[in-house]
């Protein structure tokens, strides 16, 4: 992450009745772990919607449809020690290979990093549960109920 420079990422949430899929990730500094959906960097020429589809391609080599925007967050954090700035557009969005709701965890690479994609339990972020990044997504999930749930 550049300092003092504002990053415009996307993001999609795969909704799988009351839970989305989130990447797990660890602040090693606040010693705490966290969840947010998957996506990534917006690169200049690309729209939002194209940054989606590419992003969920290139981490778990999975195809998207149906691709809805939900709306933007502005989000200012402190990761590692250090301050970040991002405007989030958010998706929402279904997997083609319909079996990918039937997995409890999902392996991805990021930046030849490994990681793990997990369904979240809405109900269970903060208050003693992990953190779902950007602040302010779980409202905006409540705001934008009617959007397809997967039976």
């Amino acid at each position: 992450m550049k300092p003092e420079k504002i990053r415009v990422i996307a993001i999609c949430v795969f909704r799988n009745g009351n839970k989305i899929l989130a990447f797990e990730g660890y602040d090693t500094i606040k010693q705490q772990p966290y969840h947010r959906p998957l996506g990534g960097t917006v690169e200049f020429g690309e729209r939002s919607d194209q940054a989606v589809i590419r992003e969920i391609k290139e981490e778990i080599n999975a195809e998207v449809t149906d691709l809805r925007y939900l709306g933007a967050i502005e989000n200012i954090f402190i990761y590692e020690g250090n301050k970040g700035h991002e405007l989030v557009q958010v998706y929402d969005g279904r997997f083609v290979d319909e079996s990918l709701y039937e997995k409890s965890i999902i392996q991805g690479i990021e930046q030849s990093s490994p990681f793990r994609a997990v369904w979240v339990d809405l109900e269970k972020t903060g208050n003693g549960y992990p953190p779902l990044y950007p602040t302010g997504l779980v409202e905006l999930l409540e705001s934008t109920k009617s959007s397809k749930i997967p039976a």
